[in-house]
């Protein structure tokens, strides 16, 4: 036997003990080329790589890879052998009870940890691959599983691209293989082998079989379909009596059908009847617009209105003409007046400059006069001074000094205290001005609020009598005017004046269906509810006209033209549609067509949102997508949404739509109160502010006076100081000062005398010419008088003129308005006549489509109409006797269909029973050679694997106790009875269940095949000839992927392309046992 390695995978979580082997490894090749088989490898569902990360006890662990062939996972207990077999079990979705290893997939995560993961690799190779344009060659499952229990799942492509995460395309993929985590000859674990090997009931062994083969899937599946058989019997059976009563139900249907022909002539006369009809309606319209064409031509006929105009209009002509001619007199008088005023106008002016010169000469002459006396005041001052300072030049004395030194002192002392209290009060001063400041502020802002409050009471007692008015009359809601202009519309539209008569206001032809969207509706609309509706052009300009008599200009409802249709527009793909709430169009009731239209057209109410809630609009708007042809929205409370805007609403209350008026006028007057509250709190606060301003302008005023007087007693110490400071220096040079002064003073005297001399003069002149302007003024004056006054006759003629041309022009316009209603009289006639005409043709084409010729009929309608009422009378009685006509029809079609509907029913189903009696015969017939040829092959695999050994043995079956039971006879009690497996050693019962394995893996299929610790309890002689016969398995199966676990050495293979062993890591001295969660912390399996 050949030398070979070991390949050995490391735990990456761990750095203990690693050795340079076990980083790679080498394939085992023998001498021996003469395999047995030359099937290929496997190419679909085999194991290619597992790995495994927080798994159990385990950080990391992996990645494995397998052979195609045979592969022998190698190591000491603890090392990962079983949590390796565990994980495959749960990554291909197997559940947690199916592993033997916990009763939940969370204990299978490692201590400390919050997931788990692992990945296989499936090959997906050859002509059987599952999707492989979609996963290429292989196919790698990720299993996540989660601390609450649960787990996740993602099906990558070669190219570790996510393809999936659904656990239906994982199941899909274990069909495809053929797969089966959950069958123990795919993968048998330690637990089930030692629960095979110390069962002692012979029918779970049987089952075991069963189940291991899919015969028990078969077994159940035959099952169903006899379930399923009786009770299709049952349905039969049923059928049959439904089918007699349906039978008896068309037998009596049909006799009542072939009773009824006698009706049939009454149907016919009828029938005539209706024809006679059709053309009797004909005739007698025919003589209804014969009448209409009479009536019309005297209509036309008459000219009475038209001579009245023409006499008005002459009457109209010569008032007029007198009135210019009184108006061309009045004319040439009022412009020799109007000649005359320029001149008295030019002359006013000339009066007021010379009055402006004198004046303005008085000024000059009285400041110069008043410049005199100064100057001699002054004068007399010099002398004066000139003279005290002359007496007492030499008077001055030592003592004097002193005297004004210390004078001097004490005043400079009096001025610092003055400017320090100075100081102080203007302080105090800018306080009190600060404070006035803020008190008019505070009563400017109290002023507005309470004009602000003042224009709403005013504005809510307004509509608080408006809603008073609309108890009585509910227009009036729109305004005190609407009723009145109404009526002139009704008149108007009476008159002719209107092609179509207006509708409006809008808000009285709309009425909402939930009470508590009313704001919300008013919010959207707004002053479309006081808006009209109009045809056309022609109409919107009569209703301007009369909105001119009632409404004043800035203050008229809105007038929209379109054209009146009598069904509302098709929205159904441009409106919104949510499934709780209603859009604007559907939660009103609209009385008229027009006026849903003109809504959709001017606001588009089809796509508006009506939503009570304010936090659930700006979710539906807002939070997500708004839903499909969605604009805006509205809130109960008014508020408008749009996706990325919200509006706050101004409104509080509806004001034309409220259903409950009471309630409206008992908020209003609380609302009023609330106001007059808000009203008289205002005054009182702008009376307390007026007198803490006047308090504040007291104190202001005596402290500006202190502060005056300061300033007064400030220059009066300066100056006190000042002369005494120069009273010897400049008392000599002060002399020679002033009387040259004198000198220069009496000269300036002398010019301002002349200058006086001259004003005086030029005064008196421009008084002169004054008083000569001011007499031609008053002649021209007269003159306009007198021109005025022979006026005033012709205009009172002018006005007596004026007043025959308005009453001959109102005679006018009432024959005019007669006649106008003459000629709509004759318009209605003619388009009457029109729609008569019209209608007549639609009637004969009518009859036509009853009849086609025409009837000479002498009966007149309703005569007809009673002898057709008669016959109906006379078919209803028989109907009621025996039934509707058309219901017996019906009912014999309805019943004869049931009858022959149940029949081909029960037709059916005898047929498919038979057919599936004649299936499944032979399919339990196939069923039961399958049981019978895979017994015998497990039965004869089982002899020849024994005889291997030495040893001979039986596999009983009992299919009809369902039983299984196995004897063996070791080979050194050669003449001994057959044994039962409880009978045998430890290591010849785990021969045996080698032996049995191996022979239900030749009869079934399965890509891969899974067994843990195979040689447990076997001493070397029955290992090594176990291990013979699974690679003389694995050699004949080369197509098959065989996985085994062991913890005993596998250094005595023989050297072999087709054979790796992986051996798994020691693991640490810490870790000797598995820590697993209690088994009783039981989650439900995901």
């Amino acid at each position: 036997m050949g030398k070979r390695k070991e390949e050995s995978v490391s735990n990456s979580g761990s750095q203990k003990r690693q050795r340079k082997e076990y980083t790679d490894y080498t394939d085992i090749h023998t001498d021996d080329s003469s395999a047995s088989s030359q099937s290929p490898d496997g190419e679909v569902g085999i194991i290619e790589s597992i790995q495994l990360k927080n798994f159990m006890c385990h950080s990391n662990l992996g990645p494995f890879q397998f052979g195609s062939n045979l592969n022998f996972v190698v190591g000491t207990n603890g090392s990962g052998k079983s949590s390796v077999l565990t994980a495959l079990i749960v990554g291909l979705g197997g559940k947690a009870t199916a592993t033997n290893r916990g009763s939940a997939l969370k204990m299978f995560i490692q201590k400390g940890e919050t997931s788990a993961h692992i990945s296989i690799t499936l090959r997906n190779q050859g002509r059987d691959a599952f999707k492989p344009e979609l996963y290429g060659t292989s196919i790698t499952v990720n299993q996540r599983i989660n601390q609450d229990g649960s787990r996740t799942c993602k099906l990558r492509s070669k190219s570790g691209t996510v393809i999936s995460s659904k656990k239906e395309e994982l199941i899909g993929i274990l069909d495809h293989f053929n797969i089966q985590v959950d069958n123990p000859v795919s993968i048998l674990t330690q637990e089930m082998s030692k629960q095979f090997l110390q069962t002692k009931n012979e029918g779970d062994k049987y089952k075991f079989f069963m189940k291991a083969t899919q015969l028990e899937q078969m077994k159940e599946d035959y099952s169903v379909i006899g379930k399923t058989k009786k009770n299709i019997h049952v349905q039969i059976e049923q059928g049959e009596e439904r089918l007699e009563e349906l039978k008896k139900l068309y037998l009596e249907k049909k006799e009542i059908f072939k009773s009824i022909a006698f009706v049939n002539d009454m149907q016919s006369r009828l029938k005539d009847l209706k024809h006679q009809m059709a053309w009797a309606v004909v005739s007698e319209m025919e003589k209804e617009v014969e009448m209409l064409e009479e009536a019309l031509r005297a209509e036309e006929g008459n000219k009475e209105f038209l001579q009245k105009v023409e006499e008005c209009q002459v009457k109209v002509n010569e008032a007029e003409k007198k009135y210019k001619a009184i108006q061309d007199k009045l004319i040439t008088v009022s412009e020799e007046a109007q000649g005359l005023h320029p001149q008295c106008i030019s002359l006013k002016a000339e009066v007021q400059a010379k009055r402006k010169a004198v004046h303005e000469t008085e000024i000059v002459y009285n400041r110069s006069k008043t410049e005199l006396k100064r100057l001699e005041k002054d004068s007399q001052q010099l002398f004066k001074r000139i003279e005290e300072l002359k007496s007492c030049a030499n008077q001055v004395s030592e003592p004097e000094k002193l005297e004004r030194q210390r004078r001097i002192a004490y005043l400079r002392e009096q001025l610092k205290a003055f400017h320090d209290e100075e100081i102080m009060i203007g302080q105090q001063v800018d306080q009190f001005q600060q404070a006035i400041s803020k008190c008019w502020e505070e009563h400017s802002r109290l002023g507005r609020e309470r004009s602000e409050v003042q224009q709403a009471l005013d504005a809510q007692q307004k509509q608080l009598r408006d809603l008073k008015d609309s108890k009585t009359n509910t227009l009036k809601r729109f305004g005190p005017h609407i009723p009145a202009f109404l009526e002139a519309v009704e008149v108007a539209y009476k008159q002719g004046r209107f092609r179509k008569k207006p509708l409006g206001p809008l808000g009285a032809l709309i009425h909402p269906k939930d009470p508590e969207l009313i704001l919300a509706i008013e919010s959207c609309l707004k002053g479309l509810l006081q808006a009209f509706c109009c045809d056309n052009h022609s109409d919107e300009r009569t209703l301007q006209f009369l909105m001119s008599k009632y409404f004043a200009r800035g203050h008229r409802p809105q007038i929209i033209v379109n054209k009146f249709q009598n069904k509302i527009y098709d929205t159904s793909q441009k409106a919104v549609y949510h499934p709780e709430f209603p859009s604007v169009l559907t939660a009103l009731e609209i009385d008229d067509p027009v006026v849903a239209n003109c809504l959709i057209d001017m606001r588009g109410i089809e796509t508006v949102l009506l939503i009570k809630n304010s936090r659930r609009a700006r979710e539906v708007m807002q939070c997500n997508r708004p839903p499909k042809n969605c604009r805006e929205a509205f809130t109960a409370e008014g508020d408008q949404v749009f996706e990325r805007r919200y509006y706050s609403s101004n409104f509080v209350r509806p004001k034309f739509l409220s259903q409950d008026v009471e309630a409206e006028i008992s908020h209003l007057d609380k609302e009023i109160e609330n106001k007059k509250t808000q009203l008289t709190a205002s005054q009182q606060r702008l009376y307390s502010l007026e007198n803490e301003i006047r308090q504040n302008k007291d104190h202001l005023y005596a402290h500006q006076r202190h502060q005056k007087q300061l300033q007064v007693k400030v220059r009066t110490a300066n100056a006190e100081i000042a002369d005494l400071e120069n009273v010897e220096e400049h008392q000599s040079a002060d002399v020679h000062i002033l009387e040259d002064e004198a000198e220069e003073n009496k000269g300036r005297m002398e010019c301002v005398k002349q200058d006086m001399q001259l004003q005086n003069r030029k005064m008196e002149e421009l008084k002169n010419n004054l008083e000569a302007a001011e007499k031609k003024l008053e002649e021209v004056k007269e003159k306009i008088h007198q021109v005025e006054e022979i006026a005033g006759p012709i205009k009172a003629e002018l006005n007596q003129a004026e007043s025959e041309v308005e009453n001959s022009k109102r005679h006018l316009q009432h024959y005019e308005d007669k006649q106008r209603e003459h000629v709509a009289c004759i318009n209605k006639h003619k388009d009457l006549l029109v729609s008569k005409r019209k209608e007549l043709e639609e009637k004969m084409a009518k009859a036509r489509q009853i009849f086609s010729e025409r009837i000479k009929v002498s009966r007149t309608v309703k005569s007809l109409d009673a002898e057709m009422n008669r016959l109906r009378e006379k078919i209803n009685s028989e109907s009621s006797h025996r039934g509707n006509r058309e219901e017996i029809i019906q009912q014999f079609h309805y019943a004869k269909e049931r009858y022959e509907d149940a029949s081909n029913k029960l037709k059916n189903s005898r047929r498919f029973i038979a057919k599936l009696d004649e299936v499944m015969t032979e399919r339990l017939k196939v069923y039961r050679q399958f049981l019978r040829s895979l017994s015998m092959q497990c039965k004869l695999h089982f002899e020849q694997l024994l005889r291997l050994r030495g040893c001979s043995g039986h596999i009983i079956f009992d299919h009809k106790n369902e039983t299984l039971s196995i004897t063996v006879q070791p080979r050194e009690e050669e003449k001994a009875a057959h044994c039962d497996l409880r009978s045998l050693s430890g290591g010849e019962r785990s021969f045996s269940t080698v032996c049995f394995i191996l022979s239900l893996w030749n009869i079934t299929e399965s890509p891969f095949r899974c067994m843990d610790e195979f040689d447990v309890y076997m001493d070397m002689l029955n290992r090594r000839i176990a291990i013979d016969m699974i690679l003389e398995r694995a050699d004949f199966q080369r197509h098959r992927q065989f996985i085994l676990f062991t913890p005993l050495s596998m250094s005595s293979l023989p050297t072999s392309p087709h054979i790796r062993i992986l051996r798994m890591p020691d693991p640490p001295r810490d870790q000797r046992t598995l820590n697993f969660q209690n088994r009783n912390d039981r989650d439900e399996d995901q």
